[in-house]
């Protein structure tokens, strides 16, 4: 189960990246002109959002999630604090033993 605890590190991490992209670096660029921070995060935020929604299927066939909640779980990588309700949810109540 090391998996599923990467996993909750990686929605956290993807979540905080998405929350970065949106309020920080996205005023600094349109707003005030700032693009490099943007490309930066912005590239770190793909590379996460890619890497959760691969472990996300993982994760749902170790934990036999059904295809509703899978799709939930990845569907929640786009909406904004998405991936801290995924991890609150449906990743605390498991034993990363």
């Amino acid at each position: 189960m090391q998996v599923v605890k990467i996993f909750k590190y990686l929605s956290i991490a993807e979540g905080y990246s998405f929350l970065l992209l949106l309020f920080v670096t996205m005023p600094l660029k349109y707003l005030g002109g700032i693009g490099l921070p943007n490309t930066v995060v912005g590239m770190a935020h793909g590379f996460l959002f890619l890497a959760y929604v691969a472990l996300a299927i993982v994760v749902s066939q170790l934990l036999k999630w059904n295809f509703k909640t899978t799709i939930i779980v990845v569907l929640m990588s786009v909406v904004p604090f998405g991936t801290f309700w995924v991890k609150e949810r449906y990743l605390n109540d498991v034993q990363t033993a």
